[in-house]
């Protein structure tokens, strides 16, 4: 019933391969894979990089730019050149630049669907022209994030921009700590049970959580 995209993404072009095809083989539906990180690789390894695996399976393929942690991020020249190549129909940006994703837009000409890869900029990326948002947010309040979507794409965009201010403070604080352990904190909050951290990610302290709680709170209060 639910599309499955694998991170297929590593900073081996080789390791990536072989992980997409095993991917391919289990059957998922496509295949999501991060800019290469630690290496950084100039914009032609980075065609090369994505060229490659393309060559090596028939899934659809979303890039995943994301220059915070990747270090390096997808120039709009590399970025029209990929979306030459077919199977390769989706960008998650999660570079914060609305700017270049605007540019990204108009330069791909519809081969290159943009998805926002920062929940708080869902709907500023769609006032552009964007797709949607692979979201952290929405594994804990997946329906109003698709609530102020709908909003905004039947015309109530009133509704849609109440909706987004309602849940800017509940996002900025999943993100206070690095991702994912305040989502796994407030999953447990909610009743989904998904395992301890793994280190270096440590647990938030009592008064983190209780932090947290008050926004939490808050945010259920507002709906």
């Amino acid at each position: 019933r639910v599309p499955v995209i694998a991170g297929t993404g590593s900073n081996s072009t080789a390791a990536s391969i072989d992980l997409s095809i095993k991917a391919e083989a289990l059957g998922v539906d496509g295949l999501m894979i991060v800019t290469p990180y630690y290496n950084k690789p100039n914009q032609r390894g980075l065609i090369a990089h994505y060229e490659a695996i393309a060559n090596e399976t028939i899934l659809p393929i979303i890039i995943y730019n994301i220059p915070s942690r990747s270090v390096i991020n997808m120039e709009l020249d590399t970025l029209v050149a990929l979306s030459e190549i077919p199977s390769i129909k989706f960008l998650k940006d999660a570079s914060g630049n609305l700017d270049q994703m605007t540019r990204i837009m108009a330069k791909t000409k519809g081969n290159l669907e943009v998805y926002s890869g920062d929940d708080s900029l869902t709907l500023p990326l769609l006032a552009i022209g964007g797709t949607g948002v692979i979201s952290v947010a929405s594994h804990i309040v997946g329906n109003d994030m698709k609530k102020m979507m709908e909003a905004f794409q039947n015309g109530n965009h009133t509704e849609a921009a109440r909706i987004h201010q309602s849940l800017l403070p509940l996002i900025q604080a999943l993100f206070k700590h690095p991702n994912p352990i305040v989502v796994k904190y407030a999953l447990s909050k909610i009743g989904v049970e998904v395992g301890s951290l793994r280190l270096p990610l440590t647990e938030m302290t009592e008064r983190e959580k209780q932090e947290f709680d008050v926004i939490w709170d808050e945010y259920l209060n507002t709906q």
